[in-house]
């Protein structure tokens, strides 16, 4: 396809690339592209090694008088060169299958790929909700991120020769590892040195945007050992390794791709800190719509709710601040509004804070839904809330990223800060029409943001909406 054939030619030229943007219908033929370059890669320098293997042991056996040749330098100090951090077991599969579209059958046997389906599918019997559903049982997207095995600490080697592709190799024998964020944390924590990371020539990060809402602290620590001088030689001839890697410049030769449906603070700091390739880097920009909102609520019923803040050490104190200050005490003055109300919460640790700023002071009845609720925790509060016995419910972004429940009795909408995900904020004001008899004058909604929210802001709003609302305030 088109987008092929561009993302080809672009990674290419060996530059990093950052797509900030990838839409579901498209992260097929995506990682068709990238896998292809990814063994292109591969192959070429296992085709290098092997040629100039044959050029030294010739060099040997016609004059073993003579210095071997000096232009072999093909190697790094261990032999993997292409990683993948994927987020979910799922994810290894999709891209397992994109690598394999590549080495067809019978030119090219899979060994122990019995296994690898097993291990990395779900089990056998068991049926996937997601993916037998009717079509829009569940949202697209979600479907696209859980469907399937969605456990998150794994790791595998994969060893390509030029008629097979080995599964489950040892990591010091293997070309491409495939590994989730924790696996690899684990791995490295356990062995206490990352050697195998030494000499990675391709990185490619997937669903960057599902990787922010697991644990980002892995995604860093993994980063931070790449590259780095191994601690053991482990019998590498260090006359075949290539100059940068002595010199420690591995970094700078390395080529990163990454992917993700939006940006975040946390990608953008990635891309600008972690990218070092001395052949330049490139970052797709989006010009984003409004999100649509339900028939009948128009932009005037969205009270967008500036605060100040000058420095981004101070956001989250600010948000608090007037959140406890301003917000609430003007949301509980009104009956209508200090019930049936949610505050949706896209930081874990806000939640935390407002958590228990309403256990201790808010002196209102309320209940929690966050991603360490238990099945019984969120059937109770949710039927509390639904009953009118709870006037507030506080949701983690965390939460509704991972079940993606459907909430009735909502009537008061109030988002402590814009949703990373621009759907959820579509969804939660559709959320209150599962109710009969509900107007859209039922229907209030406040967001609370500040400068340092535009990426998200701008989902939400669109891109020229989003300026105009930081020049206003």
């Amino acid at each position: 396809t088109e987008l092929q054939n561009d993302l080809l030619t672009t990674l290419s030229s060996r530059r990093d690339l950052y797509l900030t943007s990838t839409p579901l219908e498209s992260r097929r033929c995506t990682r068709e592209a990238i896998a292809l370059h990814a063994l292109n890669h591969v192959t070429k320098k296992r085709r290098r090694v092997l040629k100039n293997n044959e050029r030294l042991s010739h060099a040997a056996k016609t004059n073993p008088e003579a210095p071997p040749p000096e232009d072999v330098q093909d190697q790094g100090f261990t032999r993997p060169s292409v990683l993948f951090l994927l987020p979910f077991r799922s994810s290894v599969l999709n891209w397992f299958h994109a690598l394999t579209s590549h080495t067809p059958s019978p030119a090219y046997q899979i060994e122990n790929q019995s296994r690898f389906l097993s291990e990395y599918g779900l089990p056998a019997g068991a049926v996937d909700k997601l993916a037998t559903a009717e079509p829009g049982t569940y949202p697209s997207d979600h479907v696209e991120t859980f469907k399937g095995n969605i456990d998150d600490n794994f790791r595998v080697g994969i060893k390509m020769t030029r008629k097979s592709v080995k599964m489950f190799c040892e990591f010091y024998g293997c070309d491409i590892i495939m590994a989730s964020p924790l696996g690899l944390r684990r791995s490295i924590e356990k062995e206490k040195n990352a050697d195998y990371l030494s000499s990675i020539e391709i990185l490619i990060v997937d669903q960057l945007d599902a990787l922010t809402m697991q644990n980002w602290e892995h995604v860093k620590f993994v980063l931070s050992h790449m590259n780095k001088l191994p601690k053991e030689s482990r019998d590498t001839d260090f006359s075949r390794i290539k100059p940068w890697y002595l010199d420690g410049n591995a970094a700078y030769l390395r080529q990163s791709i990454l992917l993700s449906a939006f940006e975040t603070p946390e990608t953008r700091s990635l891309y600008n800190a972690n990218l070092k390739n001395v052949a330049g880097k490139i970052r797709t920009e989006k010009r984003w719509s409004p999100i649509e909102v339900p028939d009948g609520i128009d932009q005037v019923s969205h009270t967008f709710v500036h605060f100040d803040c000058v420095n981004p050490i101070d956001e989250a104190d600010k948000r608090f601040n007037h959140f406890t200050t301003q917000l609430l005490p003007f949301v509980l003055k009104s009956a209508v509004q200090s019930s049936n109300a949610v505050i949706f919460v896209p930081s874990s640790f806000d939640f935390i804070r407002v958590h228990n700023y309403f256990r201790k002071h808010a002196g209102v009845p309320f209940t929690v839904l966050s991603e360490y609720s238990t099945n019984q925790d969120i059937s109770r509060a949710r039927q509390a809330f639904f009953k009118g016995s709870k006037s507030f419910l506080l949701v983690s972004e965390r939460f509704h990223f991972y079940k993606r429940y459907k909430i009735r009795g909502i009537r008061n909408v109030i988002f402590y800060g814009p949703p990373d995900h621009p759907q959820y904020f579509t969804e939660y004001l559709s959320y209150p029409f599962l109710d009969e008899g509900v107007e859209a004058s039922d229907v209030t909604c406040r967001m609370l943001y500040c400068k340092y929210d535009w990426f998200r802001l701008e989902r939400i709003a669109g891109t020229e909406a989003a300026v105009e609302l930081l020049k206003a305030s």
